[in-house]
């Protein structure tokens, strides 16, 4: 009786598991090339606070 309890929790096993095997309906994305314009803005506040230092030390 063991077995065949085992035999039937098995073959339920795979049955549930059968279930709703479809697959997933795949996304269509269209996908359209486009190229991102970037503009980059540097920042010379630095660099201008080195050159004002480094004048400073020449002067001196």
């Amino acid at each position: 009786m063991k077995k065949v309890m085992f035999l039937m929790a098995v073959a339920g096993m795979f049955a549930f598991a059968a279930c709703n095997n479809t697959p997933a309906e795949e996304e269509v994305i269209d996908t359209v090339a486009t190229e991102e314009m970037v503009e980059e803005t540097v920042d010379t506040t630095a660099a201008e606070a080195v050159e004002a230092v480094a004048e400073e030390c020449v002067a001196e």
